[in-house]
């Protein structure tokens, strides 16, 4: 598999390597210059990026809500017409807000769903009816935000005016409701801000524990700040010390919390069909609705809990309507789609890309493959953050790599070292491995250790897989060029 070629748009949108790094060829660019696309993504990016700093200090000098209440309030508080669903939690957001936006779309809301990180495209993360926000649209707001945050919140990081202009395109769109995803943490997230009908928590597991702390406990407090007074929550059941913080957090705040298999009745079975292959069914009984033999639209045992609290979600969120008809919401669930979730990017040979960055979602993906996905053999080309837990998902990826090869995106400036990760897998696992300096030759080595019957999975972080998405389009459009220049 030869290098795509880099082209100029791609170096032009794609995200500096440094976080809050100022192009070394343009001064900061100001709100009212941003006129076209490419503008309006330097904008952003231009700004403080704490999803992609090498080291922050996570407290109230950091992340200020403060900051984001006056931008918000500048902005006229979009957040107050808008209803949401809050997502939180460490495994599964992502899969819970593509089931529950596909099951309310189906049922004739409209709906947005706020979303993070991106793949290939900015707009991913804010989007109505799975569609992404539209150039113009994302243009006008970047501009329109940017210039309240000169004047009110000069310092607004760059995932606060993502959040300020998502909340913004949703209460100018009338949405019927909204699917927002917490970026870190939650209690100082920026998303902590709305007023959601309903609040979600996926599992509490390991992982950003350098920012939210080093052990469940501590990362469920982090969790549990976005329960609120009178704003049932939802929970997929949890590790002990972790459900016995979000049952006192919203004691002490005054709500309502059920957890999927205590209070809310969930059965779940591995099946084979003819239509659907292999698969899990799930059984939920809500007290309101009940869900039989729904069958679960994404690969992985794992997926079924997730699917039930998107269920309870779309109960609660239905509550005060007449309730969603159960052939709805199987056909919703059925029309689920999610980018970076065991996404095949490639054929011959079988390439598939996951953004699990936690040993436990990279534990639920070498499972899933194993179950779902025929193989002879797994290359797994692996690239993580050097501030996540490293050894556990070194542990992780040796379930089911057959042959590994390290590398790193090219855009991450937390990349752990190809070197320092093969150095660490070794010494744990005793095996052999390969390191390859860059994403595009890891692909090319991997194809050319495939064999028909393999699978090659990119996996460790959702630059991984961004990277790979893009390097891989490129090199179809090379060869579409090649093939029609013949």
């Amino acid at each position: 598999m030869p290098a795509a070629k880099k082209t100029t748009s791609a170096r032009r949108t794609r995200t500096p390597r440094r976080s809050g790094s100022k192009s070394s060829r343009h001064a900061a660019l100001k709100a009212s210059k941003v006129t076209t696309y490419n503008t309006a993504v330097r904008y952003l990016m231009e700004k403080t990026d704490l999803e992609r700093a090498r080291s922050v200090k996570y407290d109230k000098d950091t992340f200020k809500l403060d900051r984001m209440a006056k931008l918000l309030d500048a902005l006229g508080n979009p957040q107050a017409s808008v209803r949401v669903a809050h997502v939180a939690g460490t495994v599964g957001k992502g899969s819970t807000v593509a089931m529950v936006a596909s099951i309310l779309k189906h049922a004739d809301y409209t709906v947005g769903t706020f979303t993070s990180p991106h793949l290939t495209d900015i707009r991913e993360r804010i989007a109505i009816n799975g569609e992404m926000i539209d150039k113009s649209s994302f243009v006008a707001l970047v501009a329109a935000v940017g210039k309240a945050a000169e004047k009110v919140a000069p310092d607004a990081t760059y995932f606060e005016l993502l959040t300020a202009i998502g909340l913004q395109y949703f209460a100018e769109q009338a949405v019927d409701i909204a699917v927002v995803e917490t970026g870190l943490g939650g209690r100082l997230d920026s998303t902590n801000l709305t007023n959601p009908d309903i609040t979600l928590m996926t599992l509490i597991d390991f992982d950003h524990m350098h920012l939210l702390g080093k052990d469940i406990a501590s990362i469920a407090k982090e969790k549990a700040g976005i329960i609120k007074a009178g704003v049932p929550v939802v929970s997929v059941p949890q590790p002990p010390e972790a459900e016995e913080i979000l049952r006192a957090k919203a004691e002490e705040v005054g709500t309502t919390i059920q957890f999927i298999g205590n209070e809310i009745e969930f059965s779940s079975r591995f099946c084979v069909s003819d239509d659907l292959g292999a698969h899990t069914r799930i059984c939920l009984l809500t007290g309101r609705s009940q869900y039989m033999h729904l069958p679960v639209p994404l690969p992985g045992a794992h997926q079924a809990i997730n699917c039930a609290l998107s269920l309870a979600a779309v109960d609660g969120i239905s509550a005060n309507t007449d309730t969603i008809d159960e052939s709805v919401v199987y056909e919703g669930l059925a029309n689920t789609q999610i980018e970076g979730r065991m996404e095949p990017v490639w054929q011959k040979p079988a390439i598939l890309a996951d953004g699990a960055h936690n040993p436990a979602a990279l534990e639920c993906l070498m499972r899933t493959v194993g179950a779902h996905i025929p193989n002879d053999s797994m290359i797994c080309v692996f690239g993580c953050c050097q501030d996540k837990d490293i050894d556990g998902l070194l542990d992780k990826v040796a379930l089911g790599g057959d042959k590994i090869i390290f590398t790193k995106a090219s855009n991450n400036p937390r990349a752990a070292e190809p070197e320092d990760l093969a150095k660490r897998f070794a010494d744990r696992h005793n095996r052999v491995c390969q390191v390859e300096p860059t994403l595009a030759k890891a692909l090319e080595t991997a194809a050319q250790a495939a064999s028909r019957d393999d699978l090659i999975c990119v996996t460790g972080s959702f630059y991984m897989v961004g990277e790979a998405k893009r390097h891989l389009a490129e090199l179809s459009t090379q060869r579409t060029t090649a093939t029609a220049n013949a």
